[in-house]
């Protein structure tokens, strides 16, 4: 039952200021936002749930008399008997079918109501799942809907932490105040599918309070903030070297580069990065940010003419490098012959110390905000460069605020947590590489081990096995050779697998699970948008789809002529980029032509479900018009994998003087025939027009070096080899395939 409300009492209005001080001042609670968003007639405050003193604290810190809900379970307890004296409640049974009446009931009385609707104290630091019933009170009351994030409690040891995140008596304690939110009746048949579904829009709700109140800061503010809460001589960063590097390790590394980094570049600057997967190159990172240079991640299997248009495009004119890994590489002459770049070799940079350079970094170990120069969280924090698997490599500038949102949009909707160790093998100058291989780690501690190349399908999986590794990135292509070599106990400690860049193959997926048991997790991401825009997870996944949107993400489907399923995909969220830095004008920013500020166009064709998952149906430019239909070569491709699942399938197009274009296959598969491809069609109830008559044999499908097919080389290919088999089966073309 609901105690009495006693807001008139001296007694309750006395203790409450009393403890209202006392905890400020022990946990330097900060409140923020606009509290008049309370004031409604009907009100219903929902907060994410950290610790056991959340509750006090609402009841302290708003400026409303709330009624909580509390379980019995907790309201017996003898501590919180006595808390819960000093606030009104109402201690409910959650198995009891007439709670959440006595629940409706009180919201319609006028009288603000606050509830936690995970149900329970978070175990893992990030949401858990959400219960459909505090959803389905705001849509049968009509209340509005107040989203409140506490932010620290969990890690005090009033939270449930312990053994996951460092805990500390009285951790800094952050509530911020979001401003109003509804969620409407859904208009479904029965009462289970709309309890469902508003519970779907309260989760929703929540996710977005998580990323809209991520601090606003900088990539180095962001990474000293973590070693803050995790300390110097936490271990995070592993390489092939197998030695560990701390938070206090790297801040050094950071220190020393940052200051001779500051002898040969200048604030602002775009600086080239063609450095291994490694824990030096995080180093290089965080003290090029440090210094207000733009780091410009180069892709170095782009071959001489990518490497030599991307720098044209960002005006690099220095290159920071390794040279024992230019050397392994054979890239030692290209690099050097890029014309008006000075390379710098990290192995020789290292003489240039000197006394007063030592005493620098020694007082900035001390001292290391003051190390980083001003700058915005809106400023240009790196540079990416687009795959080029359909033209020209682009510049992609984005800030501090775009590559942070989508780490917090990605922590937002997947519990990774310190005691998680990602493998991270694809090259950090891909966004995936970048964002979750890097960034992710160093701001929320958890552990990561960067391996220089995907390609060793062997020695991956036994790393995985050997170093405890709990979550694995890659492409459909990386993880089938991986599932294909590896000992079924190697990927036993595997919590996620997340597949991206490609379409994940029917094959690779059920050899997955049938293999080692795992569900590989499908996502979708554009360079542009830092890169993950929408991903399965757990709690919310559908097979065949690229998932749901992350929180804070905007989506706009364009009609597409020749297309009645789908539409060109439009984004818009805090993790777009700036804009592009194009060949064609070198060092300038250029806003890519939008539906409006903010928004993206993405190029792919997407379908979005009555649940919000999105299915992808191909690229825009991945169409071909075929006697005036329109053909996507994705599904092109879902032909020949179903005639020949073993073996790899690519497509393009070459010009075709009747039916404006003509479609090519390339294959692995050494005796495939258009009578198996027809039989595919069929078989997928597709017509005759998707199934091409030239078939050429290849060694291997052309990458690039993310793990992408590189299509303008097969683009090539198509235009420049020979006609394939026709509609009899005739012999066919065999090219061979260069795999990079």
């Amino acid at each position: 039952m609901s105690r009495p409300h006693l807001s008139d009492s001296p007694a309750r209005r006395a203790v409450k200021a009393l403890l209202r001080i006392v905890t400020k001042a022990l946990f330097r609670v900060d409140v923020s936002g606009d509290m008049s968003v309370l004031v409604n007639e009907r009100t219903l405050v929902v907060a994410n749930h950290e610790s056991f003193i959340d509750g006090l604290l609402l009841g302290l810190f708003l400026p409303i008399d709330p009624t909580f809900i509390v379980h019995t379970t907790i309201a017996n307890r003898p501590l919180f008997r006595l808390l819960l004296r000093f606030v009104d409640h109402l201690a409910i049974d959650s198995t009891s079918p007439l709670a959440m009446k006595v629940i409706v009931r009180l919201v319609e009385s006028g009288r603000p109501v606050a509830i936690f609707p995970e149900g329970r104290i978070t175990k893992t630091g990030s949401l858990m799942k959400i219960y459909d019933g505090a959803a389905f009170v705001a849509a049968k009351t009509g209340a509005t809907v107040i989203p409140v994030r506490i932010d620290g409690t969990g890690r005090s040891y009033f939270g449930r932490l312990a053994g996951v995140y460092p805990r500390r008596f009285f951790p800094k304690v952050r509530i911020s105040v979001l401003p109003r939110r509804s969620i409407p009746m859904p208009d479904l048949p029965s009462a289970k599918h709309r309890r469902r579904r508003a519970g779907e829009m309260m989760r929703s709700i929540l996710l977005d309070m998580l990323v809209i109140t991520r601090p606003q800061t900088t990539l180095f503010a962001a990474f000293l903030d973590a070693r803050t809460i995790f300390g110097a001589n936490y271990k995070l960063v592993e390489d092939i070297r197998l030695q560990e590097e701390s938070y206090g390790s790297l801040l050094k590394m950071s220190l020393a580069l940052q200051r001779l980094l500051a002898k040969v570049t200048m604030p602002g600057e775009v600086v080239g990065v063609l450095t291994p997967n490694a824990a030096p190159t995080l180093g290089l990172l965080l003290a090029l940010t440090a210094g207000r240079r733009v780091p410009a991640l180069l892709n170095y299997t782009a071959g001489a003419e990518g490497l030599r248009s991307a720098c044209a495009a960002a005006g690099i004119r220095n290159i920071i490098a390794s040279r024992a890994f230019l050397e392994k590489g054979r890239l030692t002459q290209l690099v050097e012959r890029l014309p008006g770049i000075t390379v710098h070799y990290l192995e020789e940079m290292r003489t240039w110390i000197d006394r007063a350079d030592k005493l620098w970094i020694a007082w900035h170990l001390l001292f290391p905000r003051h190390a980083a120069l001003p700058q915005s969280p809106d400023d240009p924090a790196v540079v990416l460069f687009t795959s080029g698997s359909e033209g020209k490599p682009k510049g992609v500038v984005h800030s501090h605020t775009s590559v942070l949102s989508n780490v917090a949009q990605v922590r937002a909707v997947a519990d990774f947590n310190p005691l998680d160790k990602f493998m991270m093998a694809l090259p950090l100058f891909h966004s995936f590489g970048l964002t979750c291989g890097a960034m992710l780690p160093l701001v929320s501690g958890c552990k990561v081990f960067l391996y220089p190349t995907p390609l060793h399908y062997r020695i991956i999986p036994e790393l995985v096995y050997d170093r405890d590794c709990t979550v694995l990135f890659g492409t459909s292509t990386f993880l089938g050779n991986y599932g294909k070599f590896a000992h079924p106990y190697d990927f036993g400690r595997l919590r996620y697998v997340v597949a991206g860049a490609e379409k994940l193959a029917d094959g690779v997926r059920k050899m997955w699970i049938e293999k080692f048991g795992i569900r590989i997790l499908e996502g979708y991401g554009v360079t542009e948008c830092a890169p993950v825009v929408a991903v399965n997870v757990p709690m919310a996944c559908r097979i065949d789809s690229v998932g749901q949107f992350l929180p804070g993400i905007e989506a706009h489907l364009e009609p597409v002529p020749g297309i009645e399923q789908g539409g060109a995909l439009h984004v818009k969220g805090p993790n777009v980029m700036k804009g592009y830095l194009l060949f064609e004008r070198p060092g300038i920013i250029q806003s890519p032509p939008s539906i409006g500020p903010g928004w993206y166009a993405t190029g792919d064709i997407v379908a979005i479900d009555e649940d919000g998952f999105v299915h992808i149906r191909g690229r825009l430019k991945r169409f071909a018009k075929i006697a005036g239909e329109m053909v996507s070569l994705e599904v092109v491709e879902r032909v020949a994998v179903i005639a020949a699942p073993d073996h790899l399938h690519a497509v393009s197009t070459r010009g075709d003087t009747a039916k404006g274009e003509a479609l090519v296959l390339f294959t692995t598969a050494p005796e495939l025939t258009r009578d198996q491809l027809l039989a595919a069609a069929r078989e997928s109830g597709l017509p005759e027009l998707v199934v091409p008559r030239m078939i050429r044999r290849v060694e291997a499908i052309p990458l690039l070096g993310s793990g992408k097919t590189d299509y303008v080389q097969l683009k090539r290919m198509a235009e420049g080899g020979s006609a394939g088999s026709d509609a009899g089966g005739a012999p066919v073309t065999r090219t061979q395939g260069e795999n990079r």
